[in-house]
C-alpha cells in the first residue's frame, strides 16, 4: 500500500480562489472590501516570512492589507492601544497579531484585547467557548484547515477514532474540538502519554503536532489510517542547507496510511488561506 498524498498546496490555492470571488461579491453587494490588520513586534525571521505571505495574499484575494510592525521594545500599553485603535477601524475587519512576541508582552493579554469580532485567528477565549460549544466562532486557522483537508478525503467521520499528538491551545486542542463537534471519539495525547505507539494505533485519524521531526513510524499506524502532520521541524542535511520535514516519518508512514499530507505542502499553505476565509466572514458578519 502507498498512502494517497493529500495535497495541501493546491487544495488551499483553491480556497484563495472561492474567497476571491466572496471579495467580489461583497463589493458588489455592500461595497465593501475586506480588511486584514497584521500586527507585529521585533524582527523575528520565521515572523517575517510569514507576515510577507499573509500580506501577499491578503492583496492577491482583493482585501485590504493594513501591516503595523512596531520595534521589539514596544511597551504592552502601546501595543494595546494600537489594538484598540483597529477595533474602531471600519476599513479593519480582521486583527492579527504575529505570535510569538517578545518576552516582555504577555500574549493572552494581547489577544484578549483584539476585538472578538475581528478575531480571525481565532484564539480570542470567546471564539475558543464558542469553539467548544458548538457555537459559531472564528476557527483556528491550522486546525481548520486540517479539518478541511480530512474532509476532502473523508467526508463523514462520524464515529472514527482520531487521536491528536499535541495539545498547544493554536493547533492540539481546537483541533480536538473540531473533531469533537465532527462526532469523532477523539484522544488528546501528549509528552505524557503512556505507551503512545498503541495509542497511535487505534486511531483510524491521526493529527501529529508535536515538534519532533519523524517521530512517528509506520509501527505506530493503523493500515489505511488518515495522517495530518502539522510539524514543520528542519533537520540537517549532508550538504549543509537542510530541509523541512513533519512529525512523521512521510516515506515510512506511506506505506501503512490510507492517506497522508506531506511537509511542506500539507497543512501550512491552508492556514493562509483559512485566514482570508475567516476575514472574509468577519466583513460578511460586519454588514449583516
Amino acid at each position: 500500500m502507498i498512502a494517497a498524498r493529500i495535497d495541501g498546496k493546491e487544495f488551499a490555492a483553491r480556497v484563495r480562489e472561492e474567497v476571491a470571488q466572496g471579495v467580489k461579491d461583497l463589493q458588489a453587494s455592500h461595497g465593501v472590501t475586506p480588511g486584514l490588520a497584521v500586527v507585529s513586534v521585533g524582527e523575528d525571521p520565521a515572523s517575517q516570512v510569514y507576515v510577507r505571505n499573509k500580506l501577499k495574499y491578503t492583496k492577491a484575494c482583493g482585501m485590504n492589507s493594513f501591516h503595523r510592525a512596531l520595534d521589539a521594545d514596544t511597551s504592552r500599553r502601546s501595543l494595546l492601544l494600537l489594538i484598540e485603535s483597529l477595533n474602531k477601524d471600519p476599513a479593519v475587519h480582521g486583527i492579527l497579531v504575529q505570535l510569538p512576541l517578545p518576552a516582555h508582552l504577555d500574549s493572552r493579554d494581547v489577544i484578549q484585547t483584539i476585538d472578538c469580532s475581528k478575531d480571525v485567528d481565532g484564539f480570542h477565549t470567546s471564539n475558543v467557548g464558542d469553539l467548544w460549544t458548538s457555537g459559531k466562532p472564528f476557527i483556528p486557522c491550522t486546525p481548520l484547515g486540517c479539518l478541511m483537508l480530512l474532509k476532502s478525503v473523508e467526508p463523514n467521520i462520524t464515529g472514527k477514532n482520531a487521536v491528536v499528538i499535541g495539545r498547544s491551545n493554536i493547533v492540539g486542542r481546537p483541533m480536538a474540538a473540531l473533531l469533537l463537534n465532527e462526532s469523532a471519539t477523539v484522544t488528546i495525547a501528549h509528552s505524557n502519554t503512556k505507551d503512545l505507539p498503541a495509542i497511535c494505533r487505534q486511531a483510524d485519524i491521526l493529527v501529529a503536532a508535536v515538534g519532533r521531526p519523524q517521530m512517528i513510524k509506520a509501527d505506530w499506524i493503523k493500515p489505511g489510517a488518515i495522517i495530518l502532520d502539522v510539524g514543520i521541524n528542519r533537520i540537517e542535511t549532508p550538504d549543509g542547507r537542510g530541509r523541512l520535514v513533519g512529525d512523521v516519518d512521510f516515506e515510512d508512514v506511506s506505506t501503512v496510511a490510507g492517506a497522508i499530507t506531506p511537509v511542506p505542502g500539507g497543512p501550512g499553505p491552508m492556514t493562509i488561506a483559512c485566514l482570508l476565509a475567516n476575514t472574509l466572514e468577519a466583513a460578511k458578519r460586519a454588514v449583516s
